[in-house]
């Protein structure tokens, strides 16, 4: 197959002050030169956590479709998209099946083992006999549970030599297998919370969770209320204990944290929300916002996505609405909210974490 010597622009889109950050990594590029390098098209081709297109950009002519794992991802493909005057490629979530079976998948392995084997998981049930999966990871990043995943699936599992500190996984002759059901259960206060494989905390409800559970402060007159970053549903479902009648909206920028939480809430006055970004809503609409807000993605780092909620939660709030926070100590929250809300007060707060209610 000839190599496809065309550059695109492709950004970030991520909000990240980091100039050093690149919006594809060493393994990216191993995924497309293998690719480019084959004998023979393959006929349908499925592309796995892509983040910001580079995958998608540089292999739209072969129509592939996309697996997207959150809104942002999507938002940024995109961009990217249009940027580079290409036509939308085909995007389809962890849990979907493939309009036709694949017969090829590039797939950059994510941090979550869960997440990989969900990924592997729907390859099997939505592929071709002779399918191929190449997957790309740092070096510094594997684990032996990779190739173990694998061979539930493949009879073939070979590594790669090393380029640029990255890796391919090189997957053949699919296995027959049944299909597994990808979701656990975890349990806080006495009830369950099922949930499906990348979602954040994956073994228990997180301390931090926990801790701005135990020091929430909930009024009668909350009856607008916003659970930011929702996960699977556990703080939102713990307000209504308290306020069953409330308007209670879940946001999450997770596929598979919204599918989670549509599994332990649900409700007329429940509403589940696909969504990074609360412009979906008009302003002054809440009484209440509550979030234990993201500021990782992967591997990476990146303190300037929750400080973009705190100034939009501001927007959204009611006057004398609260937003209600629990952050780690060590991202000194505080500094940053007092730029933004008049009333900063420290709730609670231990050696790790520390918990906000900020008044509009």
């Amino acid at each position: 197959m000839d190599s496809q010597k065309k550059e695109y622009n492709i950004k970030r889109y991520d909000l990240s002050e980091d100039k050093s950050l690149r919006p594809w990594s060493a393994a990216d590029e191993y995924l497309l030169q293998t690719f480019q390098e084959l004998d023979t098209q393959p006929a349908q081709i499925g592309i796995y956590n892509d983040r910001f297109g580079f995958l998608a950009c540089h292999l739209h002519s072969f129509n592939p479709t996309l697996v997207l794992t959150h809104k942002s991802q999507e938002k940024a493909i995109q961009a990217n998209l249009i940027a580079s005057n290409i036509p939308l490629v085909k995007f389809i979530d962890p849990l979907s099946a493939f309009e036709n079976q694949l017969d090829f998948a590039l797939l950059k392995i994510p941090k979550s083992l869960g997440l990989f084997q969900l990924f592997l998981e729907q390859i099997a049930h939505n592929s071709t006999s002779d399918v191929t999966v190449v997957g790309a990871f740092m070096t510094r990043h594997f684990s032996p549970r990779l190739l173990e995943i694998a061979q539930e699936y493949f009879e073939v599992v070979e590594q790669s030599r090393a380029l640029k500190k990255a890796r391919l996984l090189i997957l053949k002759q699919k296995k027959e297998t049944t299909k597994k059901e990808m979701i656990t259960s975890l349990s806080y206060n006495g009830q369950a919370y099922k949930q499906y494989p990348g979602v954040f905390s994956s073994e228990r409800i997180d301390y931090a969770t926990q801790f701005l559970l135990e020091h929430l402060t909930i009024k009668e007159t909350d009856q607008q209320v916003l659970d930011l970053g929702a996960g699977n549903g556990v703080i939102a479902n713990e307000i209504l204990k308290q306020q069953p009648n409330a308007e209670m909206h879940l946001m999450d920028d997770a596929h598979l944290a919204v599918a989670s939480a549509k599994l332990n809430i649900q409700g007329d006055n429940v509403h589940h929300h696909l969504n990074n970004d609360l412009s979906i809503f008009d302003e002054n609409t809440f009484d209440l916002i509550v979030t234990n807000p993201p500021f990782h993605f992967e591997y990476e780092i990146n303190i300037q996505v929750p400080l973009a909620l705190f100034k939009a939660c501001f927007r959204y709030l009611k006057k004398g609405g609260s937003l209600q926070i629990v952050g780690n100590t060590h991202l000194n929250y505080k500094v940053h909210l007092q730029r933004i809300f008049p009333s900063v007060e420290v709730v609670a707060e231990n050696k790790k974490f520390v918990v906000y209610k900020c008044v509009k």
